[in-house]
């Protein structure tokens, strides 16, 4: 019996090169979806713990994307987008999540009536029947008057496939999140950095988002290396003041602060959604709470620049260019933690 070998991101690293990079200024971390530009490659996952009216804003003021949920009604879901466009200054940077099923074209109508002009069909399976019939209905229905991501996929037949159904960017990656349980559940997926290797492989006009897995600044650059063109994030950005729900202290602690973090396969956001729950593929848990995501995302952005300058590049384009892989053992990925913490060192 064949398989093939796949690797995730603290499987590898990437060989520092000779850089003329005197200041990270000089670092442009920028991409587009379609005419539209971002500062920085980060978008924050539609998730209903993360990213609601004041995530999206936030993201938007700092360069990147937010995408709202759909776990809530078409009206719930306007009128936090009406927020975004009257903080916002709309320019025509405004995504909201759909499914594939339902009144997913109602919704989609509904949105893009508000002002919303980027869609992303999310579901947990995306190289599906249900996805090629949506794709190909909201084609017919807005030809290309709204730009459309699409996904979860973790093949280059998903992602190609998802392309020629008329997906402008694709969301890579099955299971692998912080809180998500499909690998557990299903048995099914991908480690995320294989998912980019492999997709990267595309000969389609498609942008390739890795979603899932990404843990630090240097898992980002380590994606955009090989090959994605954004990154899309829950738990590095959840927790903080703009994402959805209260801060409460965890009883039992020395007031510690934290928020409610939960997959939207999870049990509790499938009955808080739908009052009803299928085979969960997620859990729900607590999440330190980070302050602002503004500072989360300026720390995020600094180590992306820095990770750009180790190898020299200034740009994506030119990582993708110069980028060196290594394969580390597993003693290695312990040498690249902070590993102090693992033996005598005691927490400041």
């Amino acid at each position: 019996m064949k398989f093939k070998e796949a690797v995730t991101y603290d499987d590898m690293l990437l060989v520092p090169q000779y850089s003329d990079i005197e200041s990270r200024k000089e670092v442009d971390i920028g991409n587009n979806l379609g005419h539209r530009k971002f500062r920085i490659p980060i978008i924050s996952s539609p998730m209903d713990t993360v990213t609601q009216a004041d995530m999206a804003v936030a993201m938007y003021r700092s360069g990147g994307l937010g995408i709202l949920h759909r776990y809530n009604t078409i009206a719930e879901q306007q009128n936090m987008a009406r927020k975004v466009i009257d903080h916002t200054e709309w320019s025509g940077n405004v995504a909201a999540a759909i499914g594939v099923t339902g009144e997913y074209l109602k919704r989609a109508e509904a949105l893009i009536a508000t002002g919303v002009d980027i869609l992303c069909v999310d579901v947990a399976h995306g190289h599906h029947y249900l996805m090629k019939k949506a794709l190909t209905t909201l084609r017919e229905a807005f030809e290309n008057h709204v730009y459309i991501i699409a996904g979860n996929v973790c093949t280059l037949e998903g992602i190609n496939d998802l392309a020629d159904w008329g997906a402008d960017a694709v969301r890579c990656n099955i299971g692998g999140g912080s809180i998500c349980s499909t690998r557990l559940v299903t048995g099914h997926g991908l480690p995320g950095l294989q998912t980019i290797f492999d997709c990267a492989k595309t000969d389609r006009d498609v942008k390739i988002i890795a979603d899932g897995g990404i843990k630090t600044s240097g898992d980002i650059v380590k994606a955009l290396a090989a090959g994605a063109d954004f990154v899309m994030c829950g738990s590095l950005l959840a927790g903080t003041t703009e994402s959805p729900g209260n801060v409460i202290t965890l009883p039992g602690t020395h007031g510690e602060r934290a928020k409610v973090y939960r997959g939207m396969a999870s049990k509790d956001a499938q009955l808080d959604w739908r009052n009803k729950s299928s085979t969960p593929e997620g859990v729900a848990s607590y999440i330190p709470y980070k302050g602002s995501v503004v500072d989360v995302l300026l720390d995020l952005e600094g180590g992306i620049k820095s990770g750009l300058s180790y190898s020299g590049a200034r740009n994506l384009d030119e990582l993708r260019h110069k980028v060196e892989w290594a394969r580390q053992t597993s003693a290695g990925t312990q040498e690249s933690g902070t590993h102090i913490f693992s033996q005598s060192g005691r927490r400041k």
